[in-house]
């Protein structure tokens, strides 16, 4: 199943619904996507039915009461970064407010543009208990000269609007390994992330343990398992991204893309 949270066409109100055949939207009689997660109820929605194309598509879960973000987390990234790969998780955390919608305009703080890069990420998405619900896309926009020259990532990575994802929540049972998928992340049309989930160095079940030592998980909370090799950073010349630019992140199968300009 794929849960996602549209603007009403009729009401322009924050809805969840059930996206189906890749161009249709069926709305829930009741609820949200996060009362969905936190129930586990997988029954199929049965309202009003939209063409996909025809509605604006919300972050799943808008205001998300914590995203944890990984640092380093894919070998290759480590390397072309030149780190040593992690003994344990690095954690940090994005604000509930860095939650924006996975398509459109994403409108980036004046502090944040000198360096601005791009981050494409699978996301685990929790439900109750400490289960992992579903999968989704995000983008970790990082400001990459606060987060050189500040010694914790709070305003680097967690400035308004940072974490761009969805476009919904792809239910564990469909995505029967998530270490065997791929990664692709392109702007303005141009491949810069190509990579397989096979990379990661600690796995979602992994990071979900680790986190479950200290910190009760809830449903709805997100955790971004890290980023592949090919960020702006780390190209020879750097090249970070600009007012305007499109941002385009994928993975297959199944989870669909996000597209966003940042403006």
């Amino acid at each position: 199943m794929r849960l996602a949270t549209f603007a009403d066409p009729d009401t322009g109100a924050p809805r969840a619904g059930e996206v189906r055949d890749d161009d249709r939207v069926v709305a829930f009689a009741s609820g949200t996507v996060r009362d969905r997660l936190a129930s586990g109820d997988d029954a199929s929605a049965d309202g009003p039915d939209y063409a996909l194309a025809d509605v604006a598509l919300l972050a799943p879960v808008p205001r998300p009461r914590a995203i944890f973000g990984i640092g380093l987390n894919y070998a290759a990234h480590a390397q072309e970064t030149g780190r040593e790969l992690p003994e344990f998780p690095i954690v940090f955390m994005k604000l509930p407010s860095s939650s924006a919608a996975p398509d459109g305009d994403v409108e980036v703080p004046a502090a944040a543009w000198s360096r601005l890069d791009y981050e494409g990420e699978l996301a685990v998405v929790m439900g109750a208990h400490g289960r992992i619900a579903g999968y989704a896309i995000a983008d970790d926009l990082s400001a990459r000269d606060l987060q050189g020259r500040e010694p914790q990532w709070t305003r680097a990575k967690g400035f308004d609007n940072s974490c761009p994802w969805g476009p919904w929540v792809t239910t564990a049972d469909v995505v029967p390994d998530p270490r065997a998928l791929q990664l692709t992340t392109h702007v303005n049309g141009e491949p810069r992330q190509d990579s397989s989930t096979a990379d990661l160095v600690f796995a979602p079940e992994e990071l979900v343990g680790f986190l479950s030592e200290a910190i009760t998980l809830e449903a709805g909370d997100l955790i971004l398992t890290g980023t592949p090799s090919g960020v702006g950073v780390a190209m020879d010349p750097k090249r970070f991204l600009a007012r305007g630019d499109v941002v385009r992140i994928a993975i297959s199968p199944g989870l669909g893309a996000i597209e966003h300009t940042l403006r």
